[in-house]
């Protein structure tokens, strides 16, 4: 039984070759800086204080991006009970318990037993001197106890270990496919959350304009009556309010179906006093993110580190397919005592053992190992693609809502000044007619141009909100609530 201690240390001393290639070069061709040009040009001053401009965007919590507290609360329950996040959550944990059990495979699986065997021989066998007819017996029992190790295979040339460390690889990158979920789920929730807020804004505005089209057409139905306005005139005043009411159904059915898809975001109901007020109302809940200093800063991505970590763990399951190309040495020992009584079992003589090495030399395999050896190469070269294929959709991403952010400013107050001229001239016809100076076809064609108006200028404000979101997750934030970044350390040996 001492020697198996030293079985055990010589044959882990051969271990330690790998076949692993030397991870692939990649070449996303992505640019070192963001792109250039007029709609990259820097708005104005922001409207609130913005973000220590010295962190990055995946070094800032959300919580100082998304200030409003309803919608940190509406974060924190999405956090507890999304069901997509908490199947990420426990992919990491299989992940991990997967990686645990290929990473045990490195050692010996050393077991005890204890045994006894026990049988009858009629004594014509067991006696060549016996009757043939006899019907005595023979009882024999033999009692054993033992330790042993079952087919450990010797590592010489670092297949084992080259599995284990793909485990280990692909283990982290369901690590960061979690924390890309985390950050996805946030801005989904945020995104939801103002199109709420939108939504609620765009059906006051409704109400408030269906109000006045009601007004106008009372004046313009009491005109008629009078016989000093057309029925062309009444008609068109109707058609006005019904406009209005099917536009009112119409926001009070997409907020509702926000609601909904917040709540499935929510894994919950949402509480009403969780709900925004209009988005005017809100004034900044999202601040602006540095896009800091380099394209560089997407390399730390979750999906960008996902997709590398994968690449990793397919390179090193060449090393485990060389390695099959090679002799492998798997070991059976086992040492103990044995007794045909129970009371002699750990008795002067009773020791036993056994040593079964068996070595494995591959011939010919009918081109499998080459077939499995160049579908790892493939493989890899296929997470290769991956991996530059995330750096360029990271880097677009990010290109997209830097654009956006440069153009939005302004466009919304150019659609500002737009409704401020509507509102004017809709004043002036209105006034016009309110005096008999002008017919209502005037005011009906103001109005209707500044209701329209309103309306993209509530979903234009809303895309920006979006928008801010939309950089803050591209750039890799929202991660933690405050800045940190997850350990990635292999889980304890077995």
């Amino acid at each position: 039984m001492t020697r198996l201690p030293a079985l055990s240390f010589a044959a882990l001393l051969l271990a330690g070759c790998s076949l692993i290639p030397d991870r692939p070069s990649t070449d996303p061709t992505v640019q070192a800086a963001w792109p250039e040009g007029p709609a990259y040009r820097a708005t104005a001053a922001p409207q609130s204080a913005p973000i220590d401009a010295t962190l990055e965007a995946d070094a800032i919590g959300w919580r100082d991006v998304f200030t409003d507290q309803r919608l940190q609360r509406a974060i924190e329950t999405a956090i507890a009970n999304n069901r997509d996040l908490r199947i990420a959550v426990l992919n990491v944990s299989l992940a991990e318990a997967q990686y645990r059990v290929q990473h045990g495979e490195l050692f010996p699986n050393v077991g005890a037993s204890a045994d006894l065997s026990a049988s009858r021989s009629p004594l014509g066998v067991v006696g060549s001197g016996a009757p043939a007819n006899g019907t005595a017996g023979v009882t024999r029992r033999i009692w054993g106890a033992g330790v042993g190790i079952s087919t450990y295979e010797i590592d010489l040339f670092g297949r084992v270990q080259s599995l284990s460390e793909a485990a280990f690889q692909r283990y982290l990158g369901y690590a960061e496919t979690r924390r890309a979920a985390q950050i996805s789920l946030i801005g989904q929730v945020a995104e939801a959350w103002l199109a709420i807020a939108a939504d609620q804004e765009a059906i006051d505005l409704t109400r408030r304009t269906l109000a006045n089209q009601q007004e106008a057409f009372a004046i313009t139905r009491a005109a008629y009556q009078g016989g000093t306005a057309t029925e062309l005139a009444l008609r068109q005043a109707q058609t006005s309010v019904e406009t209005a009411r099917a536009s009112l159904e119409r926001y009070t059915r997409f907020k509702a179906q926000n609601e909904n898809g917040l709540a499935l975001l929510l894994g919950r109901p949402v509480p009403q006093d969780m709900l925004p007020s209009s988005l005017s109302d809100l004034g900044r809940p999202v601040s602006d993110v540095p896009a800091g200093v380099s394209s560089a800063i997407l390399l730390r991505r979750p999906d960008v580190l996902a997709a590398e970590r994968n690449l990793v763990a397919a390179n090193a399951e060449i090393g485990a397919a060389r390695a099959a190309f090679f002799p492998s040495i798997t070991l059976t020992a086992s040492a103990g005592t044995a007794s045909a009584s129970l009371s002699n079992l750990f008795g002067a003589g009773s020791g036993t053992w056994s040593f079964a090495p068996q070595i494995n030399l591959p011939i010919f395999t009918g081109g499998t190992l080459q077939g499995s050896l160049d579908a790892a190469k493939i493989r890899t070269d296929i997470q290769v693609a991956t991996y530059e294929r995330a750096v360029q959709t990271a880097f677009r991403e990010v290109a997209d809502s830097l654009a956006a952010r440069g153009t939005f400013d302004r466009q919304i107050a150019a659609q500002r000044a737009l409704v401020g001229a509507y509102q004017g001239a809709y004043g002036v016809a209105l006034t016009r007619f309110r005096s008999g100076l002008d017919n209502y076809q005037a005011a009906l064609d103001a109005q209707r141009q500044l209701f329209t108006a309103q309306q993209e200028l509530i979903a234009q404000e809303l895309l920006r909100q979006q928008n801010r979101v939309s950089l803050y997750r591209a750039l890799g934030g929202g991660w933690q609530e405050r800045s940190g970044q997850m350990a990635q350390t292999r889980p304890a040996a077995p």
